[in-house]
């Protein structure tokens, strides 16, 4: 294994390095904007990177994962429509019209679908029945994009993904789906190469960025993972709201962004810069330290997800948990402005005051 592993490292290594050479010729690149405030063209390749990793290596263990064959290609599909996009800017409607379709074949053919959403409400199970088909394609568009937009400064993408995939591996090998296990911890080794010059670990002359194609293509192996392990009629791996805690960081940022983008009358796809990930650097935090602080977050809402689990605590007691801590960040997301502002202000007056008391001293 470990083996395997270090194989799969390397030659995600190997490819990556090949693959920013070919972005640049043919400008598969991210140019600086309003947006984006990084330094010149970064190539848009950790996402085929690692689509191309995970498919070969899927190829050589299709055991591992039911209908393989069509997971291979539903991630492909993505990874080529998210390469396109960030080559050509795409509509909205044609990444959602892909999603759609994608979501109605794994339903179609795998019969993983959203039928029951547990024991939410403490009086009973939710089974949805035909509307079940609906909300299984709301889950995987949402999953997709909720991926989608958390990728808003270096590394947070990747660290959201580990943080995800960790805690799946987790909860798989508990219930002794050693398979499905190793190959989150797959998806994580195949990862690390594009984490570590997406940070500039190994310099910033090599720095990459994931691109929709990978953010599309890691959303929609999250759902897929989290459907299969959650709506097995005659023993699920997870119950649903479990699901909902391993996700948390990206779901809530979305739903609440989106929420607030409709109140506006904007399109809930608009871009903008009130993610989570903005507030932290308004409040003066540095990348790095907005990665770490939201990185620690999610660990802590999958920690609290994995323990609810393991302990057997009511998932009627988890999920009103998961609304009210949705609530309460949907409430400071309303007043981040005034909230960023006083803290800035507080923390200007502070600086201010030691400055003084130096003086002082000094005389």
């Amino acid at each position: 294994m470990i083996l395997e592993l270090t194989f799969i490292f390397l030659s995600a290594s190997v490819i990556l390095f090949l693959l920013r050479k070919i972005a640049k010729k043919i400008g598969l690149v991210d140019k600086p904007n309003a947006r984006k405030l990084h330094q010149g063209t970064v190539p848009l390749v950790g996402g085929i990177s690692t689509c191309i990793v995970l498919t070969l290596f899927l190829a050589f263990r299709p055991d591992l994962i039911r209908y393989s064959g069509l997971f291979i290609f539903s991630i492909m599909t993505l990874t080529l429509v998210g390469a396109l996009d960030d080559k050509y800017d795409l509509s909205v409607k044609v990444r959602i019209i892909v999603q759609t379709l994608l979501s109605l074949i794994m339903m179609h053919v795998t019969g993983i679908e959203l039928s029951s959403l547990g024991n939410l409400f403490g009086t009973g199970d939710l089974h949805l029945g035909w509307f079940g088909s609906v909300v299984t394609i709301f889950a995987v568009i949402g999953a997709i994009n909720a991926f989608n937009m958390v990728d808003g400064i270096d590394g947070l993408l990747g660290g959201l993904s580990v943080v995800t995939f960790g805690a799946l591996a987790f909860v798989l090998n508990v219930d002794s789906q050693h398979g499905l296990a190793y190959l989150c911890v797959v998806i994580i080794v195949a990862m690390l190469p594009y984490i570590f010059m997406n940070l500039g670990i190994l310099g910033r002359e090599r720095k990459i960025f994931m691109g929709d194609a990978g953010s599309m293509m890691i959303g929609f192996t999250v759902i897929w993972l989290l459907l299969g392990s959650s709506q097995v009629e005659s023993h699920s791996l997870m119950r649903p709201v479990t699901a909902l805690w391993l996700i948390a960081v990206p779901l809530m940022d979305m739903a609440a962004i989106m929420i607030r983008r409709i109140k506006r009358g904007d399109s809930p796809f608009k871009p903008d810069r009130e993610h989570l990930h903005h507030i932290f650097q308004r409040l003066g935090l540095s990348s790095r330290q907005t990665l770490l602080a939201i990185c620690t977050i999610a660990v802590g809402f999958a920690a609290f997800g994995i323990y609810g689990e393991t302990a057997d605590i009511s998932e009627a007691t988890m999920f009103y948990t998961f609304i009210a801590t949705f609530l309460i960040y949907t409430t400071l997301l309303s007043y981040v402005w005034r909230i960023t502002s006083a803290i800035r202000r507080w923390r200007y007056g502070q600086q201010s005051s030691r400055r003084d008391q130096l003086r002082a001293q000094s005389r």
